[in-house]
């Protein structure tokens, strides 16, 4: 980008020089503002965000991969449900840590919180290009298969977002279910590796579900009368 953009500038090309530079902080700004904010964010994470800013903005916008690829903006919708999923798994555990908020979770309520945040977002963000385009002139709802009001742009990219959101959801849950370990705990154990003060009444960072309560069985010590209830814990003990 540093390079398209010198030659931008040598050519003259000033106002595509300033939207390649705009690019350029947005595509930067984790690394950039990462060691500021309050939370401190993942290499894992960072990275996905600058690929994810850089696919959209610089060959999407500024070289107008949307119009020359029908399916750029299908391939970065689910792209965008996948993480989007992967962040509602994130903040579930957040909230489940934190000493205000008495939570026991099971799997299935899990992957639907996330599905549902990912999906929820998803609408908003079409909500926003909509307005964008009303209140400002801009185009981001695009001409797509024929259509050129844009609402087919609209449909695909939310049901790419739901079709994204419920493959990451289905995932988690697969696993919570059966007590396995995938890249989602192993990426929110790195989170909380980098935030131990957001999680320091844990002695451990490991991300589970009890299977002696998800797959309805009575451990040794408990009684079987009483009814198991699932619940997302870090490992540790639990809270009751």
């Amino acid at each position: 980008m540093a390079v398209e953009l010198g030659a931008l500038l040598m050519q003259g090309s000033w106002a595509s020089g300033v939207w390649l530079l705009a690019i350029m902080a947005v595509t930067g700004a984790p690394s950039l503002l990462g060691p500021r904010l309050p939370v401190r964010i993942p290499a894992e994470y960072e990275l996905l965000a600058i690929l994810f800013v850089f696919a959209s903005l610089f060959l999407g916008e500024f070289h107008s991969y949307y119009e020359r690829f029908w399916w750029w903006d299908i391939v970065l919708h689910s792209t965008s449900g996948l993480l989007l999923g992967i962040v509602g798994f994130l903040l579930v555990y957040v909230l489940n840590e934190s000493r205000r908020i008495d939570m026991h979770m099971r799997p299935g309520f899990v992957a639907l919180f996330a599905f549902t945040f990912a999906v929820t977002v998803g609408a908003l963000w079409e909500i926003f290009e909509f307005a964008a385009d009303q209140l400002f002139g801009m185009r981001m709802q695009k001409p797509m298969l024929g259509d050129p009001s844009g609402l087919t742009d609209t449909m695909w990219d939310l049901i790419v977002d739901t079709l994204g959101a419920a493959v990451i959801s289905a995932f988690g849950w697969w696993h919570l279910r059966r007590d396995r370990r995938s890249f989602i705990e192993v990426w929110t154990d790195r989170f909380i590796a980098k935030n131990p003060r957001l999680f320091r009444h844990r002695k451990t960072r490991t991300m589970s579900i009890d299977p002696t309560l998800t797959c309805g069985r009575s451990s040794p010590g408990q009684s079987p009368s009483r009814k198991p209830e699932s619940r997302l814990r870090a490992g540790g003990r639990s809270r009751t």
